[in-house]
């Protein structure tokens, strides 16, 4: 099924300034990030280091962008790096990385330094959206000379640490505004066509095509799914769009395609995909299918020392 027509450009037309203007203005704050993401991150000075790696140019002082960093840095220690809120809609990404923080960052701090960046894009978590305010997708564009500086920042700050990542755990959300906002708008925006698939209703992993790690994958999933369902594959046995390698899981070319879970040289790499519009869900369950997607993966790499 295709896209239906989106109010904004004309079709076969891809948009200019005026057409991003006008999307921009149709967007509006909903929640505050200040109050519901930057609070609670204050909140663990007992347990993190909490560090201001930049700020968003839109708006400096209401955008400041922090991440968690363990106490007692340990060089022996492999490091661990958690990213939520690069598509800032995806609620649960956001909160599950500040809940892993408050309820498990100290047990794991014990073998793990641990790098926790709650939420990548802060005034997409107001707005509720996809995009930054120039109309880029910041989980398109973790590449060198990115346009988005949601993207630029975090990168050049895990950068000027000098660490090797071992794991990276990204958290998602596949919602029902994806097909009805967001690959209407992303059609719209590029003058391209886009089939419409199904959502899938339930949690799903998305690897990396260049080192799968089914093991690891499978891992995360056994974890996730003592708290809440994965999401079974359509009639083609696909989740959106995409063949199904296992339960639970597909595989995308991360670095290709400019993903977040891309950036790093991380040996063991996934990206979480949480349902929250299902009827067998709520917000606490998507929270807690982050938390366990995360300890799931630290446990795993526990085991195979």
């Amino acid at each position: 099924m295709k896209e239906s027509a989106y109010p904004i450009g004309r079709p076969g037309k891809k948009w200019d300034t005026n057409e991003k203007q006008q999307w921009l203005s149709q967007q509006h704050i909903k929640r505050n990030y200040l109050e519901e993401v930057v609070g609670k991150i204050q909140a663990l000075t007992e347990c993190f280091d909490i560090v201001q790696y930049g700020a968003l140019s839109y708006d400096e002082a209401r955008y400041p962008l922090f991440v968690l960093r363990s106490l007692n840095w340990d060089v022996n220690k492999a490091t661990i790096l958690v990213t939520g809120g690069v598509h800032g809609y995806e609620t649960s990404g956001v909160q599950g990385a500040i809940r892993f923080a408050e309820t498990q960052g100290q047990h794991y701090s014990q073998f793990f330094n641990i790098l926790v960046v709650p939420c990548i894009s802060p005034w997409g978590y107001e707005t509720i959206n996809r995009w930054n305010p120039k109309a880029i997708d910041p989980n398109r564009s973790f590449y060198q000379d990115s346009p988005a500086e949601e993207s630029a920042l975090i990168m050049q700050y895990i950068a000027s640490l000098n660490v090797d990542i071992k794991v990276h755990v990204d958290l998602h959300e596949t919602t029902d505004t994806d097909n009805s906002e967001f690959r209407p708008a992303l059609a719209a925006r590029d003058a391209v066509s886009h089939d419409i698939w199904n959502i899938p209703d339930g949690f799903y992993l998305v690897g990396n095509s260049t080192k799968p790690m089914a093991d690891f994958q499978q891992a995360i999933i056994s974890s996730v799914e003592k708290v809440t369902h994965i999401a079974p594959a359509d009639e083609s046995n696909k989740l959106i769009g995409e063949p199904l390698q296992q339960w639970g899981v597909i595989n995308y070319a991360a670095r290709e395609l400019g993903l977040c879970m891309g950036f790093t040289d991380a040996a063991y790499v996934t990206t979480t995909e949480v349902y929250p519009d299902s009827p067998n869900s709520d917000d606490e369950s998507c929270i807690l299918a982050q938390v366990a997607a995360i300890t799931g993966a630290l446990n795993f790499v526990l085991d195979k020392g």
